[in-house]
């Protein structure tokens, strides 16, 4: 009688058992709800989903990098910029040979360019965007990823040399002109393909005048004439030199 009983309790506990795991909701399953919620713009919802599944998976999960690569994403999407940031990196960093490493470093470039909202504010954020965009060429040189990295450095560049510019621009109407000049000069240099060269180059033709830096003015004159013929205002800053005239 003893045995029959032991033996009930068993069968009750396994199908207890059975009961509780059929309750289980499967990981991929979950997976998919969270991202169905993404797709559809639930931002919000779809990170609570891929939260629990972050701390549900075990490190060898095959589904984990793609988890941690769209909590990244929720935050991003919802505004959380300099944390998606960090959270994008660390996909990057712990799943390197993932699908997702790529994609990850080009997002964290991605939220701190998003965080540099002006070229006249502090630019903080647009150098470590550009550090990211940096690594991930690096890193993963030939995928879809450094291509679109490539036209976002682009960008950064313009934005580079536009707060350069502007503050070339500022020490300039206060005369302090060795410090404009570095400045205009660092456009030209470390931004040559930017938009703001050739004015740059002006100005610097502008403040050698005043300061009667005669050949350094004639130097830039050249080079304006050889590289930016359409430059608007090269004929009035850079007169052809005559006999009469030392330009």
């Amino acid at each position: 009688m003893r045995f029959y009983w032991l033996m009930s309790l068993v069968v009750l506990g396994a199908c207890q058992a059975a009961r509780v795991e059929s309750t289980v909701e499967p990981s991929t399953a979950v997976v998919t709800r969270a991202r169905a919620a993404f797709r559809s713009g639930q931002f919000n919802t779809a990170l609570v989903e891929f939260r629990k599944l972050q701390f549900e998976l075990g490190p060898a999960d095959s589904l984990i990098a793609a988890v941690r690569y769209y909590v990244a994403e929720c935050m991003f999407q919802t505004g959380d910029l300099a944390t998606a940031g960090l959270a994008f990196q660390k996909v990057a960093e712990e799943f390197p040979t993932s699908e997702y490493a790529s994609l990850a470093l080009l997002r964290a470039g991605d939220a701190y360019l998003r965080a540099w909202k002006r070229p006249d504010v502090d630019a903080t954020s647009g150098q470590t965007a550009f550090a990211a965009y940096r690594e991930l060429m690096g890193r993963y040189p030939g995928t879809d990823a450094a291509a679109r990295a490539q036209s976002r450095i682009a960008q950064l560049n313009e934005w580079f040399a536009e707060k350069g510019y502007k503050t070339g621009t500022f020490y300039m109407r206060r005369k302090a002109y060795d410090s404009a000049i570095l400045y205009f000069k660092d456009i030209v240099a470390s931004y040559p393909d930017t938009k703001l060269v050739p004015q740059s180059l002006l100005r610097l033709v502008d403040i050698y005048k005043v300061i009667g830096y005669v050949e350094e003015r004639k130097e830039t004159c050249a080079n304006l004439r050889r590289y930016y013929p359409q430059a608007p205002g090269l004929a009035s800053r850079c007169p052809v030199e005559t006999s009469a005239d030392g330009g």
